[in-house]
């Protein structure tokens, strides 16, 4: 059973880097490497809003901004022949973490 569903896996990514030369375990891997920084990041913009501290805001919310992206970056600048839908799907990835963020420096105020 398992063996099945790590050859669908493997044969999955393989599809993947040969449709759209990108490596799956490499987005995978700065998804993981990111989540850190994206959660510390949240805690200090938190921190930073309740704290009226403008310029820690702002460099915590960029932190924020390039944890979410950078994973759906490397995507965007080395994939190849990408369905139209993966731009609009990635801008509302974005959007959608924006927005978070800024519901919950609305509700700590």
């Amino acid at each position: 059973m398992w063996e099945k569903a790590i050859d669908l896996v493997t044969t999955k990514a393989e599809t993947i880097r040969l449709d759209y030369s990108v490596n799956p375990w490499v987005f995978l891997l700065l998804l993981v490497l990111c989540a850190p920084f994206f959660y510390y990041s949240i805690y200090r913009v938190v921190r930073s809003a309740a704290a009226r501290n403008r310029p820690a805001l702002f460099r915590w919310s960029t932190v924020f901004i390039g944890a979410t992206s950078l994973p759906y970056l490397y995507v965007l600048l080395f994939g190849r022949n990408l369905p139209w839908w993966i731009y609009p799907l990635f801008l509302l990835l974005l959007g959608q973490g924006g927005y978070s963020l800024a519901r919950k420096l609305r509700t700590r105020r």
